[in-house]
């Protein structure tokens, strides 16, 4: 029997060839204003029973499966108990499982504590993916994230403390033209301070259902960024990341019009000069077709 999805189903790209198991459904905070992936779903946990199930008949079509990510928008405001029987399930039925990931908000982070989060990484969970979006907290709130960048921080650290893995991601373009650069100064404060193990970035791309709750949080003369606009955001965060330990770094997401990759701080002057190849015109940015979220 096929494995059936409550659609829409999404994931990180990363997780692209994994085994998806929907946890539960929804977002459990989906105000957001720039997030439509939820809109159209209410946050449940899906009943524990029907998740082994589905998870039982995964096992016997994928055996060899060795990652996992639990959908939907963020399985980890799931209970501590709910989640540790599924960890259990997984490792029993997936005998070569290394990892399990999930969605994960800075909310229910916090929600646990580091003897929780640590006792679910000795289950299995290795990483969570955190939207942090902005280090600017004016910018925070327009887009009603729910969270200053003390807490991010905070929920960065908490699961560090947890040995939790955090793939960590900003979106270009938020503040606009008129506020990019507090928006990328207060990221980079932010990461400088809190370093995840990963930092991707995405480019500001509003779906239907999203632009005018997001435009409704905007000062009136709020402008879009346009390519240049985006690069420059693009080389300032480089420039001013500084972490205390590496950061492994990424803009491959198909949403950003330059793709890079590297470490940070090692890769900094290479990756402002691949950025420089673009604005000299020795280099092209991704064609508009090629882009997406």
């Amino acid at each position: 029997m096929p494995l059936v999805y409550d659609m829409p189903l999404y994931r990180p790209p990363s997780e692209g060839r994994n085994l998806i198991i929907q946890a539960t459904l929804g977002c459990s905070f989906n105000r957001c204003t720039f997030c439509s992936m939820y809109k159209s779903k209410t946050y449940q946990a899906r009943p524990l029973g029907k998740v082994k199930a589905e998870i039982d008949r995964a096992a016997a079509r994928f055996p060899g499966a060795g990652r996992v990510f639990l959908a939907d928008g963020d399985a980890l405001a799931l209970p501590g108990e709910h989640l540790e029987a599924l960890l259990i399930h997984l490792a029993a039925r997936l005998p070569g499982l290394t990892r399990v990931s999930c969605y994960a908000t800075p909310q229910n982070l916090l929600g646990k504590s580091p003897d929780e989060l640590a006792h679910l990484r000795e289950l299995g969970l290795k990483l969570v993916y955190l939207g942090i979006e902005s280090g600017d907290n004016a910018i925070l709130k327009r887009i009603v994230k729910g969270a200053s960048r003390k807490t991010l921080a905070g929920a960065i650290r908490r699961a560090g403390e947890a040995g939790l893995k955090v793939s960590a991601t900003v979106i270009l373009g938020l503040g606009g033209r008129g506020d990019w650069q507090a928006h990328i100064d207060g990221t980079a404060e932010l990461i400088n301070t809190a370093p995840p193990t990963y930092l991707s970035t995405l480019q500001l791309m509003l779906e239907e259902g999203a632009s005018r709750d997001f435009m409704a949080g905007q000062p009136d003369n709020f402008a879009f960024q346009d390519d240049a606009g985006i690069l420059a955001e693009q080389a300032r965060l480089i420039d001013r990341l500084d972490p205390p330990r590496p950061v492994i770094f990424r803009s491959n997401h198909a949403s950003n019009c330059l793709a890079l990759a590297g470490n940070l701080p090692r890769d900094r002057e290479r990756l402002l000069g691949e950025i420089n190849a673009v604005r000299s015109g020795a280099a092209r940015l991704r064609p508009d077709f090629l882009r997406g979220l």
